[in-house]
């Protein structure tokens, strides 16, 4: 049987909500699922919120809307609470990754998160909705 897990994209205005979001998703109100990219990979390969038998679908509904919520603006807004936190040998590439979020170039937060959610190393599917 597959498992359908919703996530609201209406509720989605930053990076942050997203990860509340997806962790009432997968596994209730209040429910967490990590709060970084490295946590989501992993949450996403079963076993913890989602199934062991690898059968389920991350159903994001109104994804457009939270694409613009998880933009170059919030890309931007990461990576420069990212630069106090980043060790100094990867400073360079997370200013570098700033300055064309602040341009309007390369990925977005949204464009980060589909990848990891398709990457085909991992369980599950993505319907963008």
């Amino acid at each position: 049987m597959t498992v359908t897990y919703v996530i609201d994209g209406s509720r989605i205005t930053g990076l942050e909500q997203f990860w509340t979001v997806i962790g009432e998703a997968v596994n209730g109100p209040g429910g967490y699922f990590g709060r970084n990219f490295d946590s989501l990979a992993d949450c996403l390969s079963g076993g913890m919120g989602t199934p062991d038998d690898e059968d389920f679908v991350l159903e994001w509904r109104e994804h457009a809307r939270s694409a613009r919520a998880l933009g170059h603006e919030e890309m931007a807004r990461h990576l420069r609470q990212s630069l106090d936190r980043v060790h100094p040998s990867h400073r360079s590439d997370v200013r570098a990754r700033l300055d064309d979020a602040l341009a309007g170039r390369g990925p977005t937060l949204f464009d980060l998160l589909v990848e990891i959610l398709t990457d085909g190393t991992r369980p599950g599917t993505l319907r963008l909705l």
